[in-house]
């Protein structure tokens, strides 16, 4: 079985530990950003010689007495050097640039796929769809403008500023700082968009965009479901509704950042620049503390300070995108897979036990407490109980998706942590009511654990399953490959789970009312293979169908975390307990419970 055949259950667990900060993670990039933002340092200097070139031309042409035309010569060489300079700077840095965010994206995207493929199936079985892949994708995109573009934003926003303002203030240090007002007002503005409050409306705005994916991503896939069983409606709703909720966010977030963009762009637009060093410098002039000539540089670098300062605020923004989409992904890649014994032991049959076992997903809450339960080869124990009374975290500690917190699970006399994983999956399968099938061929589907089966053998397990005449209804039939030639409905996609199961022949079988989706004369036939093939195999299956649980050699009913009765189901009616009540809660609702 694969992670993607795991239902969602009831309980969550807790988060993974802390891993590497977002920095750390960057680190060993360093050496390329640092040859990134030193070419643009260079080149945003460069850049600044066409603009001083034309200053200083303009003085001297512009100056009273004989052209100075050796300096004038000089301004405009240097203007074209410098501009060449700037070519070849700006697109070494975004070569480089381009070459190290593919070279972090293809390491965030191994190393992510590697955590992923050494994540606990239970870790796994609580990450949303969307999630998951907003991390996968969107999230390792988003470095790229804080790689391939921010750094030399950056650094002309700075370099830029610092080096006009050095000429400026050795022309005349009072028009200079008239000319920072319109810079000064857009800068002070920043810090009131990275207020608490604004940080706290972009992570809302960011938990909503992955709710948005994971709904339209359920929507799409689970649409042929949900529309068979007449929940279209409910399944619209819902993604109308996240997509409702990522609306109502995003107006909130932009109505309050308008005001304050709309005042930076008129800080920092040219007419305003301009307005600011035209009055300055106006005055300045006509009180004879400044030469006319000398407006020029002024004119042309001031208006040059605003782009930087403008891109100053995009910047920090993918700045700030990439340090919340970098810290998502440090949280996947800290998650522990769980530890693989030094010397594994093999288990030595398939008899079951679980000796005082607890567990919860959080300290102080325990889902399950003090479970002490034996499954003997060759029977069928049904699990029942109410709603988050622990069944689904119960039936998943024996595939080992998690390890109790006290107490053990043997397999075999072993316990499960002293197994290795490749003999652990070869003694038990599972099949959940939440089957996702790859894409891939039906034979390889059913294949999927044992992918040497021949035909006559998969045919087989299809045939036991219920599913052979279906599959031979596909246009290519065991060749057929889902979700691009044909698709499966929900009950006949169970089926193809449990023939995959019944494939791999594993003495250990945990079932989640693998046939849930099933229609009642498909659910009776399906039951009735696996009595068949039952053998010498130990059953463990979460029931709630009255069929179900009567067919089972042992009813074990959960209440809060803990064993309230256990026996033959014909025992349990007759004591007239909480399984008596129970199951005549399941008559009354219609002879299933869901």
């Amino acid at each position: 079985m694969t992670a993607t055949d795991i239902a969602e259950t009831e309980e969550r667990p807790a988060a993974p530990d802390a891993g590497p900060r977002p920095a750390e993670l960057l680190r060993p990039y360093g050496g390329g950003f640092a040859a990134i933002v030193v070419l643009q340092v260079i080149g945003a200097v460069a850049g600044l010689a066409p603009l001083l070139a034309v200053a200083e031309l303009g003085r001297t042409l512009l100056a009273t007495g004989p052209i100075d035309r050796g300096h004038a010569w000089a301004a405009v060489a240097a203007g074209a050097a410098g501009l060449f300079v700037r070519l070849l700077c700006t697109s070494g840095s975004s070569f480089f640039g381009h070459l190290l965010d593919a070279r972090v994206q293809l390491s965030f995207r191994r190393r992510l796929a590697a955590r992923l493929g050494r994540a606990p199936i239970g870790w796994l079985s609580h990450r949303r769809t969307g999630e998951l892949t907003k991390v996968v994708g969107a999230d390792v995109s988003a470095v790229h403008p804080f790689i391939a573009h921010t750094p030399g934003e950056l650094v002309s926003a700075f370099v830029v500023p610092l080096v006009s303002l050095a000429y400026l203030f050795a022309i005349d240090w009072r028009l200079t700082l008239i000319t920072l007002v319109p810079v000064l007002l857009a800068v002070a503005l920043v810090p009131l968009m990275m207020t608490p409050a604004r940080l706290r409306e972009q992570k809302r705005f960011d938990e909503a965009m992955g709710g948005i994916s994971d709904a339209a991503i359920e929507y799409v896939q689970g649409i042929a479901v949900v529309k068979a069983f007449g929940g279209g409606e409910r399944a619209h709703r819902r993604f109308v509704a996240a997509a409702d909720g990522f609306a109502d966010i995003f107006s909130r977030m932009v109505r309050g950042l308008a005001p304050l963009g709309a005042a930076m762009q008129v800080a920092l637009s040219p007419p305003f620049v301009l307005l600011a060093v035209l009055t300055g410098g106006t005055a300045l002039i006509t009180n004879g503390s400044l030469a006319p000539t000398d407006l020029l540089p002024f004119l042309l670098l001031g208006l040059g300070l605003t782009a930087p300062v403008a891109a100053l605020g995009h910047g920090f923004d993918d700045i700030q995108a990439a340090r919340r989409a970098v810290g998502r992904i440090r949280d996947v890649l800290a998650v522990r897979a769980l530890p693989e014994p030094a010397h594994p032991v093999v288990p030595q049959g398939h008899r079951v036990e679980l000796r005082d076992v607890r567990f919860g997903y959080e300290p102080g809450h325990e889902v399950l407490r003090g479970i002490d339960l034996v499954l003997e080869p060759g029977t069928v124990t049904a699990i029942v109980g109410p709603s988050g009374s622990g069944k689904s975290t119960l039936v998943r500690l024996l595939p080992r998706f998690f390890d109790p917190t006290h107490g053990s699970v043997v397999l075999g006399g072993a316990d499960l942590r002293e197994i290795g994983t490749r003999d652990l999956y070869r003694t038990v399968s599972f099949v959940f009511q939440d089957v996702r099938l790859l894409r891939a061929s039906v034979a390889d589907n059913i294949a999927l654990a044992a992918p040497h089966a021949d035909r006559d053998a998969i045919t087989k397990a299809a045939r036991l399953a219920h599913i052979h005449e279906r599959i031979l209804e596909l246009p290519r039939g065991y060749d057929t490959v889902l979700g691009r030639e044909a698709g499966l409905s929900g009950g006949e996609a169970q089926r193809l789970s449990i023939a995959r199961a019944l494939l791999t022949g594993t003495p250990v079988l945990v079932l989640d009312e693998a046939t849930a989706f099933a229609d009642p004369l498909t659910e009776q036939a399906v039951r009735q293979a696996l009595t068949a093939a039952k053998g010498d195999r130990t059953i463990l299956v979460i029931a709630h169908r009255l069929e179900t649980i009567a067919d089972a050699d042992t009813v074990v009913m959960l209440a809060d975390g803990a064993i309230a009765e256990r026996g033959a189901p014909a025992d349990l009616l007759a004591r007239n307990g909480r399984f008596a009540a129970f199951w005549r809660s399941i008559a009354t609702r219609g002879d299933e419970l869901r």
